[in-house]
């Protein structure tokens, strides 16, 4: 018998475009729990300590503090959550974005909102009981 509801993954947006906050908030909110969003390394840092996301969507290139950076800092932070990198760098750079350390997952941009959905659905079940 399945549960009457089940545990819906919850998801921080980091990314220093509004418009792009904006619309992945309103892109994902009927699929997942978006627990918030922040512009910047600096603020993702601060959301996770507070509000225990499953998943972190991060932007690579952004002021203050980037996503290569913010990514080993929410890992040694809090290192069950998943750090899915978003970004539109072309093929060659993504590649190597996928071998860092702190990055669970790579996502260019232009994927359809059913691929992200899935993806961070998939990020956020709880494996070999770290959740």
């Amino acid at each position: 018998m399945a549960t009457l509801e089940e545990k819906r993954v919850r998801v921080l947006l980091v990314d220093d475009h509004e418009l792009t906050r904006l619309s992945l908030r309103l892109a994902l909110s009927s699929h997942v729990e978006v627990t918030g969003s922040a512009c910047n390394g600096k603020e993702a840092l601060e959301l996770v300590r507070v509000q225990n996301p499953d998943v972190v969507v991060l932007d690579l290139q952004m002021p203050m503090m980037d996503g290569f950076s913010a990514s080993s800092q929410i890992k040694n932070l809090c290192p069950a959550v998943k750090i899915l990198a978003y970004s539109s760098l072309n093929d060659q750079k993504a590649e190597g974005v996928k071998q860092v350390p702190g990055f669970d997952a790579f996502c260019n941009k232009d994927t359809s909102t059913t691929d992200l959905v899935n993806l961070l659905q998939a990020l956020g079940k709880p494996s070999n009981g770290l959740k």
